[in-house]
């Protein structure tokens, strides 16, 4: 251990000596309030929260909090907390992660500080990795809350506008961050503040956090529209790329990138008969082309993606879980889409974006739990200012981590996992088998076949019974085959979990799904009264469970005398952390268990980033395929390679959120400007200083440096952009300097701002004001993500000329904001003064929010809109010359 080390060693320990303290308070608290009437504890919440309002702090309330909590626990639930618990419960409530142990009921662990915080008023957010857990969890842990007088809601997929807002205004609400990120972006494209769904991001507790503020943090949340691209070039670029070979192409697997050779460029030049196909004249083409050899030659079939019912659907590469919305952006799922043969579908253009990191650093307090973190708490401390606090288990580690087993090839590798399988399997021994991709679990699943050994596969083609496979992996003999943390946060009970026996029956059974779903979460609070139908299914599942328990607890004896449950990884993961998670689920709450990793030097993980030597050394040896080899070196080569990985993925990681970091300021502004236009603030002396900007403005073009003014020019200029015939063919501008022009335009346009707003009156004036605004901003800042996005794609030449890119990007991303800025400006001055006022104004949307589906990643565009955009043209590209001949792109001519 380093000196370092040691330093963090001892505040972790002097950390756990004061939560300690503070759990023992807690305890003697406790005698209290298990003597209080159930009305008594009820009566806390107000007095806790009167004692806010009266100047006390949530610390000052804290061991009384946590105490009230641990005691309605006990009553609603039959679940009391354990001290690890609680102390759980401290690291969260200051805004820190807690790292526990699988199945160390991390769950119960968010109640005391959820409780705690959203006693503030102010909104509580607990964060999952999917629906199903977001609906469990708030299922479960809501009874605690409602019996304490707070109200709990749950965001997920298909809910409408008008039932988020409800969700969100609760004290506490669970959902997932995509949710919580689409409904953000979504929250800024409203065009009324009563159609926002959230109120203000006060506290967070993110479940998995490693897997939502790492995995998921190298690409942003992207809401897209429908783009005006043809999809002809999908299909001729994957037609040219089926004439090539290996000698066409160089590829890059570390990276996961490939590009033609010079052979392969003179190649595309012929067959698509142009002269030079990398000059700026062919650039959509050659983009396509790349795009096409990426889906060709790096992507995989039932390792990346799969194809079902003519889409297709990314698969997760952390959880092996099917990511359906989500579409992988620049083009590459239509060249994907293509080389499958399905329906190619329209590019997407982005309208709004955020990464994960820059949402989740806007809460006020964020905090996580999981069980494995320690491994990254660099990148927690340096993106998120959060550190990883380890709380000691609530009884000991019995899981024995055997050493890896390390064989020349997969081949090999796969044979002997399936032989040590076989023999823990004929002394009843539940296996559970981590694969990395669907395509290595099948090929184990058709081994396993071969033998006659039964199992049940678990990855992203049947992911719907995720947690009911999962959480039986721990019955006598069972044998299950899982990608790589599927069924994340369902507990695998050794014996067998009797809840899910029970509600299986109740569906042989014939119980409707509505009555098995309430049973199953056991409320009330459904929507729907208890009735005799309800009666009888829980009296059914009641008698169910107490059988199914009995069964269990005899198994699990027999589970654990046959050694509990076994870990077997089929390869190193490139980040040690999922190794740990997979290893982590045996072992749970002192029960005994085993766990081992087979690695092959042909693994991916080795091929890439292993040592050359370790090869070399292995020849020499000169040993046979079946026979595993264990040294020291090949574990710290193994364990190097992953760090090699991490480090690249951190950079990635990192790389991504400098460069949103300059849209994010960017965004903040634009956002703030539309809160201010939709909470009807009084935007006059505004509007008045734009008026005076984009005069100023004009003067300055027409000035040059030696004072001289083309007042000649400067008329037409004004006339041609804001003026309505007559308005200043008075003001005689031959005879004046170019600031007195500026004044007396600015007046002659203040008198008509005047004008129009006693005619139509001030209220009417202030709404004409904010629509005009509104759209203005939506229209130039979709314009701007777009503009910025081509930007980057090309900012990386930079580098060529020893220029930093990301610098590059910002000073060029300021300029191109600044003349966003000045462009809405003008349009805004110029709609005001150019418009007829003769029916009643309305607001229009820039996009239709309502019709925006839920997004759920991935370098990914997450769930495009259905309908287009209404500030998008059919027939004319925005970028196109505007055909009334002026010279200028659509967008900014006729298509304003």
């Amino acid at each position: 251990m380093s000196f370092l080390d040691s330093l963090f060693n001892m505040a972790d320990k002097k950390d756990l000596k004061q939560f300690s303290k503070i759990a023992d308070q807690i305890d003697a608290a406790g005698e209290k309030y298990s003597a209080m009437t159930d009305e008594e504890l009820q009566a806390m919440t107000p007095e806790f929260k009167e004692r806010l309002k009266n100047g006390q702090t949530l610390d000052d309330i804290l061991v009384d909090a946590f105490a009230v909590v641990r005691e309605a626990s006990t009553r609603i639930l039959g679940m009391r907390h354990f001290k690890v618990q609680l102390i759980g419960g401290m690291v969260l409530h200051q805004g820190r992660i807690a790292e526990m142990k699988t199945g160390e009921g991390k769950t119960l662990v968010a109640t005391c500080p959820v409780y705690l915080n959203a006693l503030e008023g102010k909104g509580v957010h607990v964060v999952t990795v999917n629906d199903y857990l977001a609906k469990r969890d708030r299922d479960q842990m809501a009874k605690i809350y409602e019996f304490l007088g707070l109200s709990v809601g749950v965001i997920v997929h298909g809910q409408s506008p008008q039932l988020r807002k409800q969700q969100y205004d609760c004290d506490i609400t669970y959902g997932t961050n995509n949710e919580y990120g689409f409904d953000y972006l979504k929250d800024n494209m409203v065009i009324h503040e009563e159609q926002m769904v959230q109120r203000g991001l006060h506290y967070a507790i993110v479940d998995e956090v490693d897997s939502i503020l790492v995995d998921e943090a190298r690409t942003p949340l992207i809401i897209s529209g429908p783009g005006d691209k043809s999809t002809h070039l999908y299909s001729d670029a994957n037609v040219f790329i089926l004439t090539l070979n290996e000698d066409d192409y160089e590829k890059e697997e570390k990276d996961k990138a490939v590009s033609l050779t010079e052979t392969g460029i003179k190649k595309a030049e012929v067959y698509f008969n142009v002269d030079n196909i990398t000059t700026m004249e062919h650039t959509e083409l050659y983009h396509h082309i790349n795009q096409a050899l990426k889906a060709h030659t790096i992507m995989k079939k039932d390792v990346d993606y799969v194809a079902k019912d003519d889409e297709i659907i990314i698969v997760d590469e952390f959880t092996g879980r099917l990511m359906f919305g989500r579409r992988y952006s620049d083009g590459l799922h239509q060249a994907i889409e293509a080389k499958e043969g399905l329906t190619i579908q329209r590019e997407s253009k982005t309208l709004a974006t955020i990464t994960f990191q820059n949402y989740f650093r806007m809460y006020t307090k964020l905090s996580g739990m999981t069980g494995t973190a320690k491994t990254e708490e660099e990148e927690f401390k340096s993106i998120y200012k959060m550190d990883v606090f380890q709380v000691p288990t609530n009884k000991p580690l019995l899981r024995k981590d055997l050493a890896d087993s390390v064989y020349a090839n997969q081949l090999a590798k796969f044979r002997a996992v399936a032989r040590d399988i076989k023999e823990r399997h004929e002394r009843n021994q539940p296996v559970l088998v981590g694969t990395v991709s669907i395509e290595k679990s099948e090929l184990l699943s058709s081994i396993l076949t071969e033998e006659g050994i039964a199992h049940e596969v678990l990855n992203a083609k049947f992911h719907e019974k995720e947690a009911e496979i999962i959480a039986q992996a721990g019955r006598l003999g069972a044998v299950t085959i899982a990608t790589n943390m599927a069924g994340r946060g369902t507990d695998i009970l050794l014996g067998g979990n009797p809840s899910f026996m029970a509600l299986k029956e109740m569906k042989r059974l014939n119980f409707t799904d509505e009555m098995i779903n309430r049973v199953n979460s056991a409320n009330e609070v459904a929507g729907v009264e208890a009735n005799e139908e309800y009666d009888a299914a829980r009296k059914t599942y009641k008698k169910l469970y107490e059988e199914y328990k009995v069964q269990t607890d005899a198994e699990q004896l027999a589970v654990i005398e046959a050694g509990g449950l076994c870990i077997l990884g089929t390869e190193r993961h490139e980040s040690r952390r999922i190794d740990n998670q997979l290893r982590g689920r045996a072992g749970r709450q002192g029960d005994p268990g085993e766990s081992r990793f087979y690695i092959g030097l042909d693994d991916d993980l080795m091929r890439l980033f292993g040592s050359e030597r370790v090869q070399g050394i292995l020849e020499k040896l000169g040993l046979d395929d079946e026979t595993p080899i264990e040294h020291r070196m090949l574990t710290k080569s193994i364990e190097n390679a992953q760090k090699k990985v991490e480090g690249k993925n951190f950079g990635i990681r990192k790389h991504v959120l400098e460069y949103d970091d300059v849209m994010n300021k960017q965004r903040e502004i634009i956002y703030a400007e539309r809160k201010r236009v939709l909470s009807g603030e009084n935007l006059q002396d505004q509007i008045q200083i734009m008026m005076r900007d984009v005069i100023t403005e004009a003067v300055a073009i027409y000035t040059d440096e030696n004072e001289v003014f083309d007042h000649v020019g400067y008329r037409a200029h004004m006339y041609r952009k804001y003026l309505p015939g007559g308005v200043i063919d008075d003001l005689d501008f031959s005879s004046m300097t170019s600031s007195e022009a500026l004044e007396a335009t600015y007046d002659r346009l203040l008198n008509l701002y005047t004008e129009k707003e006693e005619f139509i009156g001030s209220e009417r004036m202030r709404e004409v004001e904010r629509v005009i605004l509104l759209q203005s901003v939506d229209n130039h800042w979709i314009d701007h993500i777009d503009a910025m996005d081509q930007l980057r794609q090309g900012i990386g030449l930079r580098a060529i000329g020893q220029i930093d890119p990301v610098i590059a990007y910002k000073m060029e991303g300021f300029d191109m904001f600044d003349e966003m800025n000045k462009l809405i400006r003008e349009d805004t001055v110029s709609y005001l003064f150019n418009i007829q006022i003769e029916v009643p104004v309305e607001r229009k949307a820039v996009v239709d929010v309502d019709s925006l589906e839920s997004p759920d990643m991935d370098g990914v565009d997450r769930n495009p809109s259905k309908s287009k955009p209404e500030h998008m043209e059919e027939k004319v590209g925005r970028n196109d010359p505007c055909p009334c001949g002026s010279g200028k792109k659509y967008k900014n001519c006729c298509g304003r």
